[in-house]
């Protein structure tokens, strides 16, 4: 694996922190205003791309040479999700 794959592998705290603020992943929060009118991703879209994927592979809609790419992108998806899930304050019980 190289050294590009394996920081592509790993969850930057900076997009983490980003994407639970409902920021675009990968966008400083000092951007410029015309680069912020520009479509967004939150952490919710992330969740529904997350279930679109695992829909779509129950239903045999990718092919068997595409499912290690799927995986491997379900697998980051999943390890990022989880990143930002545990970096959110903790509600307290009702």
């Amino acid at each position: 694996m190289s050294d590009n794959e394996a920081k592509n592998d790993s969850v930057d705290a900076a997009d983490a922190a980003t994407a639970l603020a409902g920021e675009p992943v990968g966008t400083p929060s000092e951007a410029a205003p015309e680069a912020q009118a520009g479509p967004d991703l939150t952490v919710q879209d992330l969740q529904s791309i997350k279930s679109i994927i695992d829909v779509a592979s129950q239903r045999g809609a990718f092919r068997p040479n595409e499912m290690v790419t799927v995986g491997q992108t379900y697998q980051k998806l999943e390890t990022f999700l989880q990143a930002v899930a545990q970096q959110q304050p903790q509600q307290p019980a009702s």
